[in-house]
């Protein structure tokens, strides 16, 4: 396994019924992607990396998801689905450590917290129409 690997984890989420979006990262340390659609699993993925921490996902609407991880550099990087493709890898910034966590609460909300490598929370989200730039939480 590369120095760089991310732990054996997992993320799932479900936009709709019948339908599970799995994501686990391989031996190389990229991130794979698995839809579990009306009782079958369909074919794994790969959305690339490397990533070095496990990966956390949220839906932000049907047929629309999001996937976080940070990478070695220790920026939070994100791919989304669109109904349509994956888009490609996408630099947060941040510098982070750990395992990132993310949640939404409608089409135009994503929020994601990470621990970063001074010990602190940190929190950046989604409005609808940018990223907003990185909060520190307080302790």
């Amino acid at each position: 396994m590369p120095e760089h690997a991310a732990p054996r984890a997992a993320a799932a989420v479900s936009w709709g019924p019948d339908r599970i979006d799995l994501f686990t990262v391989d031996d190389d340390a990229g991130l794979v992607h698995r839809a579990f659609v009306s009782g079958t699993w369909r074919e794994p993925t790969s959305l690339g990396g490397p990533i070095a921490s496990a990966p956390a996902a949220t839906a932000w609407g049907v047929d629309q998801l999001e996937v976080f991880a940070i990478f070695p550099d220790g920026a939070l990087w994100n791919r989304f689905w669109d109904g349509e493709s994956w888009h490609r890898w996408e630099s947060l910034g941040g510098d982070l450590t750990g395992t990132p966590t993310a949640s939404s609460w409608s089409a135009d909300r994503l929020d994601v917290f990470a621990p970063g490598r001074d010990g602190r929370l940190w929190h950046r989200w989604w409005d609808g129409t940018r990223w907003v730039d990185w909060e520190q939480l307080p302790a």
